[in-house]
């Protein structure tokens, strides 16, 4: 019975997989052609940055970019904690 039901599961797993696969889009095919359009020839009047990439960083995904630098400060906050006590 056992067998049966990892059978079952494995064969539900990879038809899954194989459905995704089959309705991804190509390599390198944007998701949101409209957007991309839209940050890229608006970036410098929206947001007042010469550079596109600061635009995107600091402007239209702040709250991303704030939460990737707390991941890392806590990150190297804990091996400083762990490499204090070691020592």
């Amino acid at each position: 019975m056992r067998k049966k039901v990892g059978a079952l599961i494995l064969i539900l797993f990879f038809s899954f997989m194989l459905f995704g696969a089959a309705e991804a889009r190509d390599f390198g095919e944007p998701e949101f052609i409209d957007m991309d359009e839209n940050i890229i020839e608006n970036a410098q009047e929206d947001t007042g940055a010469n550079n596109v990439v600061t635009a995107v960083l600091y402007d239209y995904r702040s709250f991303d970019t704030l939460g990737e630098a707390t991941v890392l400060f806590a990150a190297i906050a804990s091996v400083m904690v762990v490499l204090r006590r070691m020592a």
